[in-house]
């Protein structure tokens, strides 16, 4: 059972605590929107677990031919090939309907997240800049779920963070791709030969700045049609502290440093590891989460505006 549960890739699924931001940028925090935005979580890791079954089944033979992914479940045996196919179909089809039942805009965001994962494996993430960009639509239509879950309205603001946060994490995740294989000598994947580390370093600067300037002007308050409140300026350190932090972690110095690290599991390739595994950077999230909540109960109880 644990193998078949390590089938599902259950790391990646802080990818989708996304769906959370909803009644959290709103300062809508009931008890219904919360348990909204948790169902639209477990759909969502449905949905994304049965795609990296279907990917685990298409590459089984090369998977197994490979130092470190000859290591799952899959590859390795432990789980049977028709088993997996099962649990796919199962994941996918009770996501679907669950959605469906929930609200019409979740199920559509849903089967919109389905339709660019189908896209992003058969052919985006070959195309150089599309891959990326698919990848930070990924993360505007958990956003949107979450919302739609929940029955809130997003800002335009919120949207545009998300979007340009999401776009800065793929061109980092490319990134140290790039540089891990150049550092250990490995053949890089068909997209990486287009990109270059100085592109990715003129791509990561305008993603950056985008991203610090979207959330600073949202933070600035009801003045720009933001957040309800401008107290949420005092969370900007956090979100600049670990921005900087996971392009300190991206170097191509600190990447050849750590390599031996990276090649177990660490490394900016894989954001769901870093959130995860280093320090600094978890306080950084629990330090902005423990902020915003402080500043929702004092203006729930009339003390700032």
């Amino acid at each position: 059972m644990l193998a078949h549960f390590r089938a599902l890739r259950p790391r990646q699924w802080t990818k989708n605590l996304i769906v959370f931001a909803a009644p959290l940028f709103s300062f809508n925090i009931t008890l219904t929107a919360l348990l909204g935005s948790l169902l639209a979580f477990v759909l969502f890791c449905c949905t994304s677990s049965s795609f990296y079954l279907i990917n685990d089944i298409i590459d089984v033979e090369a998977d197994r031919n490979h130092p470190v992914k000859c290591k799952r479940p899959i590859a390795s045996g432990l789980v049977k090939v028709p088993t997996a196919i099962v649990m796919a179909v199962i994941l996918l089809g009770t996501a679907l309907i669950v959605g469906w039942l929930r609200s019409p805009g979740l199920g559509a965001t849903l089967l919109a997240y389905v339709f660019l994962q189908i896209a992003y494996n058969l052919q985006l993430k070959r195309r150089v800049i599309v891959d990326v960009s698919a990848i930070a639509m990924g993360f505007i239509l958990r956003a949107c779920g979450g919302a739609a879950a929940t029955g809130i309205v997003l800002s335009s603001w919120f949207l545009l963070c998300t979007a340009m946060l999401a776009l800065f994490l793929g061109i980092e995740k490319r990134k140290a791709e790039l540089r891990l294989s150049q550092v250990k000598g490995h053949k890089p994947r068909a997209v990486l030969r287009r990109y270059s580390l100085p592109l990715l370093t003129r791509m990561e600067t305008v993603a950056t700045n985008s991203t610090i300037i979207t959330y600073a002007l949202w933070s600035s308050g009801p003045v720009v049609n933001g957040a309800s409140t401008s107290w949420m300026m005092l969370t900007l350190p956090f979100v600049l502290y670990g921005v900087f932090r996971y392009q300190y972690l991206s170097d191509p110095e600190e990447i050849a440093r750590r390599w031996t690290d990276a090649d177990t599991g660490g490394g900016t390739e894989r954001p769901e590891e870093i959130l995860l595994s280093d320090r600094p950077l978890l306080i950084t999230v629990l330090g902005w989460v423990v902020t915003t909540f402080g500043i929702l109960l004092v203006k729930r109880y009339g003390l700032i505006h």
